[in-house]
């Protein structure tokens, strides 16, 4: 079967708050598309995932930061590997332009 669709265009629109939309889940691969409109993790929250990310900005932008501190500024076209178990939380998303995530979570190598 063959499904097309463009990562640009949302089913209803306009959205409020962050929207997730599995596009791709097959053998411990999961792909997914992120709408955030201005929204930054909680202060006190870290993900530490058992799977590798590969993250891409498609449109807007945003902030990573990492345990200790550090913070990795994505804009349009950029994308990050992040190892299984990085602690990070999402410091900034742009909301004009929304930002838009492109997000492949892969068994850990």
């Amino acid at each position: 079967m063959t499904v097309t669709a463009n990562l640009l265009q949302w089913p209803d629109a306009p959205r409020t708050g962050e929207v997730t939309d599995t596009l791709f889940r097959r053998g411990g691969v999961r792909i997914e598309r992120i709408l955030s409109t201005g929204q930054a993790s909680p202060a006190d929250f870290w993900y530490d995932q058992a799977e590798d990310e590969w993250v891409s900005v498609v449109q807007g932008s945003a902030g990573l930061q990492w345990d200790g501190g550090a913070i990795t500024e994505l804009a349009a076209g950029d994308w990050i590997l992040i190892p299984a178990h990085k602690k990070h939380r999402v410091e900034r998303t742009s909301s004009d332009p929304p930002c838009i995530w492109l997000v492949m979570f892969l068994p850990s190598a």
